[in-house]
Protein backbone atom coordinates (compact mmCIF):
# COMPACT_ATOMS: atom_id res chain seq x y z
CA UNK A 1 0.00 0.00 0.00
CA UNK A 2 1.17 3.27 -0.56
CA UNK A 3 1.59 6.60 1.43
CA UNK A 4 -1.05 8.08 -0.85
CA UNK A 5 -3.29 4.98 -0.56
CA UNK A 6 -3.13 4.50 3.24
CA UNK A 7 -3.68 8.25 3.69
CA UNK A 8 -6.50 8.27 1.66
CA UNK A 9 -8.08 5.61 3.38
CA UNK A 10 -7.80 7.26 6.81
CA UNK A 11 -9.53 9.96 5.34
CA UNK A 12 -12.03 7.77 4.30
CA UNK A 13 -12.83 5.83 7.50
CA UNK A 14 -12.74 9.21 9.33
CA UNK A 15 -15.31 10.73 7.03
CA UNK A 16 -17.60 8.02 7.60
CA UNK A 17 -17.32 8.25 10.97
CA UNK A 18 -18.42 12.33 11.13
CA UNK A 19 -20.90 11.95 8.51
CA UNK A 20 -22.79 8.49 9.35
CA UNK A 21 -24.30 6.90 12.84
CA UNK A 22 -22.60 4.74 15.00
CA UNK A 23 -24.57 1.30 14.08
CA UNK A 24 -23.19 2.10 9.87
CA UNK A 25 -19.81 3.31 10.20
CA UNK A 26 -18.39 -0.01 9.39
CA UNK A 27 -20.20 -0.53 6.61
CA UNK A 28 -19.15 2.79 5.55
CA UNK A 29 -15.75 2.43 5.88
CA UNK A 30 -15.56 -0.91 3.93
CA UNK A 31 -17.50 0.97 0.84
CA UNK A 32 -15.20 3.88 1.37
CA UNK A 33 -12.05 1.62 0.96
CA UNK A 34 -13.78 -0.44 -1.96
CA UNK A 35 -14.55 2.55 -3.91
CA UNK A 36 -10.80 4.05 -3.13
CA UNK A 37 -9.60 0.79 -4.61
CA UNK A 38 -11.31 1.22 -7.28
CA UNK A 39 -10.30 4.45 -8.22
CA UNK A 40 -6.60 3.85 -7.30
CA UNK A 41 -6.59 0.83 -10.26
CA UNK A 42 -8.61 2.64 -12.52
CA UNK A 43 -6.83 5.73 -12.47
CA UNK A 44 -3.48 3.47 -12.81
CA UNK A 45 -4.90 1.29 -15.32
CA UNK A 46 -8.00 2.78 -17.47
CA UNK A 47 -10.08 -0.55 -15.88
CA UNK A 48 -12.46 -1.39 -12.83
CA UNK A 49 -12.42 -5.42 -11.99
CA UNK A 50 -15.13 -7.17 -11.52
CA UNK A 51 -13.78 -8.50 -9.00
CA UNK A 52 -14.19 -5.22 -6.92
CA UNK A 53 -17.19 -3.74 -8.46
CA UNK A 54 -19.51 -6.24 -8.83
CA UNK A 55 -19.78 -7.34 -5.32
CA UNK A 56 -20.83 -4.12 -4.20
CA UNK A 57 -24.29 -4.29 -5.80
CA UNK A 58 -25.36 -7.34 -3.63
CA UNK A 59 -23.76 -5.61 -0.31
CA UNK A 60 -25.77 -2.24 -1.51
CA UNK A 61 -28.78 -3.79 -1.30
CA UNK A 62 -28.24 -5.52 1.61
CA UNK A 63 -26.96 -2.05 3.44
CA UNK A 64 -30.05 -1.08 1.80
CA UNK A 65 -32.30 -3.64 3.86
CA UNK A 66 -30.01 -3.51 7.16
CA UNK A 67 -30.97 0.40 7.16
CA UNK A 68 -34.17 0.50 6.36
CA UNK A 69 -35.90 -3.49 5.68
CA UNK A 70 -38.31 -1.97 3.09
CA UNK A 71 -39.22 -4.12 0.55
CA UNK A 72 -40.35 -0.39 -1.91
CA UNK A 73 -36.72 1.14 -0.68
CA UNK A 74 -35.20 -2.26 -1.64
CA UNK A 75 -37.00 -2.37 -5.40
CA UNK A 76 -35.92 1.24 -5.57
CA UNK A 77 -32.91 0.32 -4.75
CA UNK A 78 -32.69 -2.83 -7.06
CA UNK A 79 -33.97 -0.66 -9.95
CA UNK A 80 -31.50 1.58 -9.57
CA UNK A 81 -29.03 -0.73 -10.05
CA UNK A 82 -29.99 -2.21 -13.48
CA UNK A 83 -30.93 1.48 -14.77
CA UNK A 84 -27.33 2.67 -13.96
CA UNK A 85 -25.92 -0.49 -15.81
CA UNK A 86 -28.41 0.20 -18.68
CA UNK A 87 -27.71 3.61 -19.25
CA UNK A 88 -24.45 3.30 -19.19
CA UNK A 89 -23.84 -0.10 -21.24
CA UNK A 90 -26.24 2.05 -23.70
CA UNK A 91 -24.14 5.02 -23.71
CA UNK A 92 -20.62 3.07 -24.07
CA UNK A 93 -22.42 1.16 -27.06
CA UNK A 94 -24.20 4.38 -28.71
CA UNK A 95 -20.90 6.16 -28.22
CA UNK A 96 -18.41 2.78 -29.94
CA UNK A 97 -21.00 2.80 -33.02
CA UNK A 98 -20.53 6.78 -33.84
CA UNK A 99 -16.95 7.09 -33.31
CA UNK A 100 -15.68 3.58 -33.74
CA UNK A 101 -13.85 3.31 -30.37
CA UNK A 102 -14.70 3.02 -26.94
CA UNK A 103 -15.42 5.88 -25.27
CA UNK A 104 -16.74 4.37 -21.62
CA UNK A 105 -16.18 0.93 -20.70
CA UNK A 106 -18.75 -1.25 -18.98
CA UNK A 107 -16.23 -1.36 -15.81
CA UNK A 108 -18.01 2.31 -15.33
CA UNK A 109 -21.36 0.63 -15.57
CA UNK A 110 -20.71 -1.40 -13.25
CA UNK A 111 -19.85 0.84 -11.16
CA UNK A 112 -22.96 3.28 -11.81
CA UNK A 113 -25.30 -0.49 -10.64
CA UNK A 114 -23.44 -0.50 -8.01
CA UNK A 115 -23.95 3.28 -6.90
CA UNK A 116 -27.67 2.13 -7.99
CA UNK A 117 -27.71 0.01 -5.11
CA UNK A 118 -26.34 2.28 -2.72
CA UNK A 119 -28.46 5.47 -3.38
CA UNK A 120 -31.45 4.35 -5.07
CA UNK A 121 -33.36 5.93 -8.21
CA UNK A 122 -33.43 9.89 -6.25
CA UNK A 123 -29.52 9.63 -5.51
CA UNK A 124 -28.29 8.36 -8.90
CA UNK A 125 -28.63 11.44 -11.50
CA UNK A 126 -26.70 12.79 -8.70
CA UNK A 127 -23.55 10.34 -9.01
CA UNK A 128 -23.34 10.94 -12.63
CA UNK A 129 -23.91 14.80 -12.28
CA UNK A 130 -21.18 15.40 -9.86
CA UNK A 131 -18.73 12.33 -11.34
CA UNK A 132 -19.20 14.07 -14.89
CA UNK A 133 -18.07 17.71 -13.23
CA UNK A 134 -15.58 16.62 -11.17
CA UNK A 135 -13.78 14.67 -14.55
CA UNK A 136 -14.58 17.78 -16.83
CA UNK A 137 -12.70 20.01 -13.78
CA UNK A 138 -9.89 17.88 -13.06
CA UNK A 139 -9.30 17.50 -16.92
CA UNK A 140 -9.58 21.51 -17.52
CA UNK A 141 -7.36 22.11 -14.95
CA UNK A 142 -5.22 19.96 -15.90
CA UNK A 143 -4.97 21.04 -19.57
CA UNK A 144 -4.58 25.20 -18.09
CA UNK A 145 -1.91 23.82 -15.96
CA UNK A 146 0.36 22.44 -18.56
CA UNK A 147 -0.58 23.96 -21.37
CA UNK A 148 -1.71 20.88 -22.84
CA UNK A 149 -4.45 19.74 -25.52
CA UNK A 150 -6.75 17.71 -23.24
CA UNK A 151 -8.95 16.75 -25.97
CA UNK A 152 -9.03 12.84 -27.00
CA UNK A 153 -6.85 12.42 -24.09
CA UNK A 154 -8.20 9.19 -22.61
CA UNK A 155 -9.64 9.96 -19.04
CA UNK A 156 -10.03 7.16 -16.15
CA UNK A 157 -13.44 8.07 -15.31
CA UNK A 158 -14.20 5.82 -12.17
CA UNK A 159 -12.08 7.51 -9.62
CA UNK A 160 -14.67 10.00 -10.45
CA UNK A 161 -17.50 8.00 -10.14
CA UNK A 162 -16.28 6.40 -7.43
CA UNK A 163 -15.91 9.90 -5.50
CA UNK A 164 -19.67 10.97 -6.44
CA UNK A 165 -21.04 7.92 -5.55
CA UNK A 166 -19.40 8.06 -2.07
CA UNK A 167 -20.29 11.66 -1.60
CA UNK A 168 -23.98 10.71 -2.30
CA UNK A 169 -24.30 7.78 -0.11
CA UNK A 170 -22.98 9.80 2.66
CA UNK A 171 -24.90 12.72 2.29
CA UNK A 172 -27.52 12.41 -0.25
CA UNK A 173 -28.64 13.58 -3.65
CA UNK A 174 -27.95 17.31 -5.09
CA UNK A 175 -31.28 19.13 -4.83
CA UNK A 176 -31.13 21.81 -7.87
CA UNK A 177 -33.96 24.52 -8.61
CA UNK A 178 -36.34 25.55 -5.71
Amino acid sequence: MTPLAAILGAVAAAWARLALPPWLVPVGCLLGWALLALALIDAREHRLPDALTLPLVPAGLAATWWEVPDTDVLRDHALAAVLGYGAFALLAAGYRRLRGRDGLGLGDAKLLAAAGAWVGLAGLPSVVLLAALAGLAVTLVRGWATGADVRGVPLAFGPYLALAFWVVWLHGAVELGG
